[in-house]
């Protein structure tokens, strides 16, 4: 009885609380409960489209994001959970676009093999702070050298300088430079540094600092070759910058006999050069004085050749006429002495075969007037 009389109840309550500008009437022979309901799964099946536009729209994003490009100078790897994609032979992937999964299911390295990496050796230089090594400027020297704080090396005499090399290199064989190392720029820079230490230790002070520079920088070039080789780093050398300074609070000292050197070699080059001149000088006036002997030799030879020639040829006219070929010496002797002479007086023969007498005035010559005499006139 009371249920039946509180259902009615209810209901009325509920048609005076139903909001008359309601969008959703209830239908008909529908309770109130079952319109919620449908209400709610309307709402849901909304909800459910929109996640699935979301979705889809995610797993297209998602997909997307896998696009990768490789530069003309690149080459790239996919490392999917670590381990590298496809056959050995098709690892490495070329320029263009590319697709993989996006992380953490894929990972793609990029190896530049066009591009020039550079490796700076990381012992065996004096410490320095940033600013001084952007400006170029050495520390102050130090009464002693810090081997805890300042790097060095040892050379083959047991004394110590500063090395530091600089090298730049290019990526030849990019799957050897990627799979073979963890990191093979620090292999690189081992190489490097094991480079400097021996060749140190095969020079000695003189020779690495002042004797043989050019030789111990190319010896440091040498064995990097052969540790490249010898590793398999799959890298080309391209360019090495090799620096090696005596330490710092012996720097003066070396200096002042690399410039006592200097000037010793300066002193050697000039007294070498005077010495070339004056060889010069003498071999040029010794080829000239041969030269001028031999000329002088032909000369001589063509004119005894020629007075030879003109003996005999006179012998069959002195043959014939001595005293005409006396007349014709004597004519050419006269001939000879006479060609200087200022003035010629000739005295021919007398008729009468008799000798011709010549006489010569010479006057006295003048009195010169002495000193006294002199001032007397004045």
């Amino acid at each position: 009885m009371s249920d039946s009389k509180d259902h009615p109840h209810s209901h009325d309550h509920d048609h005076g609380d139903h909001d008359p500008h309601h969008e959703h009437e209830p239908r008909a022979g529908v309770l109130p409960d079952d319109a919620g309901t449908e209400a709610l799964s309307a709402a849901l099946k909304s909800s459910f489209a929109i996640v699935k536009i979301i979705m889809v729209f995610l797993v297209g994003l998602f997909i997307i994001s896998g696009v990768f490009k490789v530069e003309p100078q690149e080459r790239a790897v996919i490392f999917r959970f670590g381990k590298p994609q496809g056959p050995p032979e098709k690892q490495l992937l070329g320029p263009g676009l590319h697709w993989s999964w996006p992380a953490p299911i894929d990972e793609v390295q990029k190896i530049p093999i066009g591009e020039i990496q550079s490796v700076r050796s990381s012992i065996g230089w004096y410490a320095t702070t940033p600013v001084g090594e952007a400006s170029g400027e050495e520390p102050p020297a130090r009464p002693s050298m810090i081997p805890i704080v300042d790097g060095y090396t040892l050379t083959a005499d047991g004394n110590i300088i500063h090395v530091r090399a600089t090298i730049r290199y290019r990526i030849t064989d990019p799957i050897t430079y990627i799979f073979s190392f963890v990191n093979s720029s620090n292999m690189v820079l081992n190489a490097l540094n094991n480079a400097i230490l021996r060749a140190s230790a095969q020079y000695t002070v003189d020779q690495a600092l002042r004797l043989d520079v050019a030789g111990f920088k190319e010896r440091i070039v040498s064995m990097l070759n052969q540790s490249i080789v010898s590793q398999k780093l799959g890298i080309s050398l391209e360019l090495a910058d090799v620096i090696v300074v005596p330490p710092l609070f012996v720097k003066p000292a070396f200096n002042d006999v690399l410039a006592s050197e200097q000037e010793r070699d300066k002193r050697i080059s000039e007294a070498r050069g005077y010495t070339n001149s004056l060889i010069s000088l003498a071999q040029g006036e010794a080829s000239i004085i041969i030269s001028k002997g031999q000329s002088d030799r032909v000369r001589l030879l063509q004119s005894l050749t020629a007075d030879a020639h003109a003996f005999t040829n006179y012998l069959a006219v002195y043959e014939r006429n001595p005293e005409l070929y006396r007349q014709i010496l004597l004519t050419e002797a006269w001939q000879r002495i006479l060609t200087n002479a200022q003035e010629k007086f000739f005295l021919p023969d007398r008729a009468d075969g008799a000798r011709r007498e010549m006489r010569l005035l010479l006057n006295r010559e003048p009195l010169k007037p002495s000193t006294g005499q002199t001032n007397q006139v004045r």
